[in-house]
């Protein structure tokens, strides 16, 4: 266990409490491994009817995963990210109801814990997004199945851009489903305590309308120029739209890694197929084995959280330069021997 996060049972709720303030609570693998061993042990029996995620002190819900080292280590990469979907699919596939409240920073892996859970609180702190196409990966831990089904062309926008959303739009788009004030959060955490089983009616109680969400004011603009199959169709259609928003939304493009806007957007694609969550985890594990093995992670990581010059050199350097070829060896399965399996597989 890890004391980067803090498990206990209060009444009848088990709770599951990030604590790296310093690093905005990014997953580690040791964190992930906790919160599965938790979660395993409250599966059973009547002692947890309800398990709530959020985070102990200090600002955010949850940065991401610390993908420092992994950048740099595939062996301690591959560690991570199958730790990390096992952890992803298990609050997807767990039958007591899961609350993550997502105050603060909740983006990457705080995306992947947060999605599962069949409540989501989103608060006037929220600021949600996906922007690993700016690290030189794609946006994982379930994005290619959570992306795939906001509406219209959506999850291609905020899969390419990372783009951030306010609490606000969280909820109109459905990836929060209670809009909370923060300073409400105290006492709705010991309702829930005192009565999970009064679960939905505590929820309703605390929830109020959200202010306007800007994001669907652009929305018929996001459908018309994002819903392409291919990158370089998205990028032509900016170009030829002239818009001030457009314009700045390329600006936008030309900072994230070519390979990684093009798998970002295949994966937005692939996942609107899929009917089962352990599929899009097993693809998304091939995904990041092969990105780990190519330069942009390492580069996309080291110009943004190392040495945060914010310039990186991205190989290939322009969408045409990333071929066909070379995404189809990127999304190609893993041997059975190395494929991501969930737990107990």
């Amino acid at each position: 266990m890890t004391d980067e996060v803090l498990v206990s049972v209060e009444g009848k709720a088990g709770r599951l409490r990030l604590n790296r303030p310093r690093a905005i609570h990014a997953l580690t693998e040791a964190m992930c491994t906790a919160m599965i061993g938790a979660l395993q042990g409250w599966r059973g029996g009547e002692a947890v009817e309800v398990v709530l995620v959020d985070h102990a002190e200090g600002r955010g819900f949850c940065a991401g995963g610390d993908v420092v080292q992994a950048s740099t280590d595939a062996a301690v990469a591959h560690a991570f990210f199958h730790e990390e979907y096992r952890l992803n699919h298990l609050m997807f596939t767990y039958a007591k109801p899961i609350v993550a409240f997502m105050d603060g920073v909740t983006m990457g892996g705080g995306v992947g814990i947060s999605q599962p859970a069949k409540y989501r609180i989103a608060t006037e702190n929220t600021l949600f997004a996906m922007p690993e196409t700016g690290i030189g990966l794609f946006p994982d831990v379930g994005g290619g199945w959570y992306l795939s089904r906001l509406p219209g062309a959506m999850g291609e926008y905020l899969a390419l851009t990372g783009a951030r959303l306010d609490g606000a739009e969280c909820v109109a788009l459905g990836i929060a489903t209670h809009y909370v004030p923060s300073d409400a959060l105290p006492a709705l955490k010991a309702a829930i305590i005192d009565d999970p089983r009064s679960l939905d009616a505590l929820l309703a109680d605390a929830g109020i309308e959200p202010p306007a969400a800007g994001i669907m004011a652009r929305q018929p603009n996001i459908d018309r120029l994002f819903a392409h199959e291919s990158y370089e169709a998205v990028l032509a259609a900016l170009a030829a739209d002239r818009s001030d928003w457009a314009e700045a939304t390329l600006r936008t493009l030309g900072k994230k890694s070519p390979q990684s806007c093009k798998v970002s957007l295949r994966l937005v694609l692939d996942g609107r197929d899929r009917v089962d969550f352990a599929d899009e985890m097993r693809a998304e594990y091939g995904i990041a084995v092969h990105v780990c093995q190519r330069p942009d992670f390492r580069e996309g990581v080291r110009a943004l959280l190392v040495d945060r010059d914010n310039k990186p050199v991205w190989e290939p350097a322009t969408p045409d330069g990333v071929t066909d070829q070379m995404i189809d060896t990127i999304f190609a399965p893993l041997p059975d021997d190395q494929a991501w399996t969930p737990i107990g597989r």
